[in-house]
């Protein structure tokens, strides 16, 4: 029964990190906890593994479309690497349920995040003239001509804060990611989900080095989990292509807040 259900959750969270370049650990840690059964601490790393192997398959099917900025990418991820690091090694040291309660907090503030992202695009806005987007070697690469410097700070704060919450909570980050790529970057909504997904592999295999040392994994349910988020990931590409993608997001945003009301009134009423 466990592996069915594992099977139909990778799916799912594989689904999302196709269409929307991120949201797929944030439903992971508590499908693994509250669904599969796992210890809060063990599902964080199990998420790492399941969302990182995810997220390769996502970018390699991004980047036949041209939606992977490598350059920015690759600053972004080296950014956060060792906060990546100091995030794991703080995990092994939190108390499981506030683990639980600090994550539901970066749900609700993703949520959040994806809902005022949607409604300002829904509402018309894009991304400023003076932040063109050029074709360099590495493909089409944003430049803030503005500011360059600025856009370069906000890269590696934003990227920095990302990658310790990988560590720690055993997410990818991608509700932060896209609207940071998208806001101080100037990448098109398509380049960022790419570009996105290219940083999660990144920084999770940062935190995932972090822990191989301590970490348990459960292979039965790992394996078939992460096969079966892959071949979502690539109907949730296909999904993307085809749905407004205000409309998706805010729904997602809607599940998202709802795992995070359930996920509090668990720990608070069932503590381990």
């Amino acid at each position: 029964m466990t592996i069915f259900a594992g099977l139909a959750l990778g799916v799912v969270i594989g689904a999302v990190l196709g269409a929307l370049g991120g949201g797929g650990a944030v439903l992971t840690v508590p499908a693994l906890v509250y669904l599969l059964g796992q210890p809060a601490g063990e599902a964080t790393t199990s998420s790492l593994f399941i969302v990182g192997l995810t997220s390769i398959v996502g970018v390699l099917s991004h980047a036949r479309s041209g939606n992977v900025r490598w350059r920015t990418g690759l600053a972004f991820g080296a950014a956060g690497t060792a906060a990546a690091l100091l995030g794991s090694i703080v995990n092994q040291h939190v108390d499981p349920d506030l683990l639980l309660l600090v994550f539901a907090a970066f749900m609700a503030l993703a949520a959040t995040g994806m809902l005022l992202n949607s409604r300002a695009r829904s509402d018309g806005e894009s991304v400023p003239e003076e932040s063109p987007v050029v074709a360099g070697p590495a493909g089409p690469t944003a430049v803030t001509t503005r500011a360059p410097t600025l856009a370069t700070v906000k890269v590696v704060l934003i990227g920095t804060a990302v990658g310790f919450l990988t560590g720690l909570l055993g997410v990818g980050g991608g509700f932060i990611i896209v609207p940071a790529l998208v806001l101080a970057i100037g990448l098109p909504m398509p380049a960022a989900v790419g570009t996105s997904l290219l940083i999660i592999v990144i920084n999770s295999a940062a935190s995932l080095a972090a822990r191989v040392g301590t970490a348990h994994f459960d292979w039965a349910l790992l394996v078939p989990f992460t096969l079966a988020a892959m071949v979502g990931t690539l109907a949730g590409k296909r999904v993307a292509d085809r749905l407004p993608a205000a409309v998706s997001t805010r729904a997602f945003a809607v599940l998202i807040l709802a795992v995070a009301a359930y996920t509090v009134g668990n720990t608070v009423l069932h503590p381990h």
